[in-house]
């Protein structure tokens, strides 16, 4: 199975001028395109019987090569590769928005903390620490660098840090469980609850940089831009949002691969995240947390530590049907934090309460019951058929 690989660059300041031009240069080709192919569809739209062409990728680099790098000879500095793979990610990008699988492209602008530009070509790993690319030459890695063939490479920079990142080839690493499933549910007071009792708050630094970005904010508000201060401030805010999404990247990775390893099978719900992402301030907690990050990360260590991912359908009342008799509570609300079954008489912690229902209802889905013996029928069907 094939996964990416990434991890931060140890550059010098010729390299960082080196990479800030590649990454120049495909953002110029990016909105050049984009700009382009905007006006041939508003021509399409004005004139109905003189449709033009929509451009392809290979469309569009001929047109770059032929108009926009012989007035632009800084160009040739950089690689070819930047603008191409630019043209062609736009190209994807205009796809999925015909299809409205997502929104239409933006352009880019100059300044903000994030670039990224793609090589290919003569890519080699030279030694543990070292990786040589085309034109700019060989760049040291701090993290040790698997020795495989490479393709290509994205080179990418949030705040002031760059990453290089590519696909290695990776053959399943199946490990020894120790337990039969889980469930988890996740929450914004607690990230994670599972049926087993444990408990995955988010890490406390959080909050603290969460303030942090907050104040800086807020006394970035009336600077001049453009201005040193303001410069110095966005640099500031930028490191810890960089910050930020280090922590949440290695709290969800230990926890994934913690239930990988662990759990023959994992039952998560299938949550509606782009519509909680509607929610006001829920929107911020769902947002930061990464719920879908977490879900992307469980379906491929699954696989890679042969486990098994049952998800159940988002439409199940999880958390309103007693996990002990199949009693449903219509009535509970999101500030009901205790499930008071009124059959059974069960007290029980909301989010522990969903996290049964889930590993029950996932074990039915699951193909382990055909080896492990009958799954007994969960509460939610039991109560259906009374």
């Amino acid at each position: 199975m094939l996964l990416g690989f990434k991890t931060e660059l140890n550059l010098n300041n010729q390299q960082r001028t080196a990479l800030a031009q590649h990454a120049g240069t495909a953002r110029h080709a990016w909105n050049w395109g984009l700009w382009l192919t905007e006006q041939i569809l508003k021509h399409n739209q004005a004139h109905p019987t003189e449709k033009l062409k929509f451009p392809s990728a290979i469309d569009l680099h001929k047109l770059l090569v032929a108009i926009v790098k012989p007035e632009n000879p800084w160009y040739y500095k950089s690689s070819k590769c930047a603008p191409q793979y630019a043209l062609r990610q736009l190209r994807e990008a205009w796809d999925r928005a015909f299809k409205k699988t997502a929104k239409t492209p933006q352009f880019k602008r100059k300044g903000k903390s994030q670039d990224s530009f793609t090589l290919d070509g003569a890519i080699k790993i030279l030694g543990v620490h070292h990786i040589q690319v085309p034109v700019i030459g060989v760049l040291k890695t701090f993290e040790s660098l698997p020795q495989v063939q490479v393709k290509n490479v994205t080179i990418s920079r949030q705040s002031d840090k760059w990453s290089i990142s590519f696909k290695i080839e990776v053959e399943p690493q199946p490990t020894e469980k120790t337990n039969l499933s889980v469930g988890v549910d996740l929450g914004v007071k607690q990230f994670a609850t599972c049926s087993d009792g444990q408990i995955f708050d988010a890490p406390e630094e959080y909050k603290r940089i969460k303030a942090h970005i907050a104040k800086l904010q807020y006394l970035n508000r009336n600077k001049q831009r453009g201005s040193k201060s303001y410069k110095d401030f966005q640099n500031r805010i930028a490191g810890l949002h960089y910050r930020l999404v280090c922590i949440r990247k290695d709290f969800l990775n230990k926890l994934t691969t913690a239930l990988a390893k662990t759990f023959k099978v994992v039952c998560i719900e299938d949550l509606n995240v782009s519509g909680m992402l509607k929610f006001g301030r829920l929107a911020g907690a769902v947002a930061l947390l990464g719920f879908y990050e977490f879900r992307r990360q469980l379906e491929y260590k699954c696989q890679l530590y042969g486990s098994e991912l049952a998800i159940i359908s988002r439409w199940e009342p999880s958390s309103k049907t007693c996990s002990h008799c199949g009693w449903k509570n219509d009535e509970l609300t999101l500030k009901d934090r205790v499930f008071d079954c009124l059959n059974c008489g069960q007290s029980i912690e909301r989010d522990l309460n969903a996290a049964i229902n889930i590993e029950r209802i996932g074990l039915s889905l699951s193909s382990l019951r055909l080896v492990d013996g009958e799954v007994p029928t969960p509460p939610v069907e039991a109560s259906r058929k009374r």
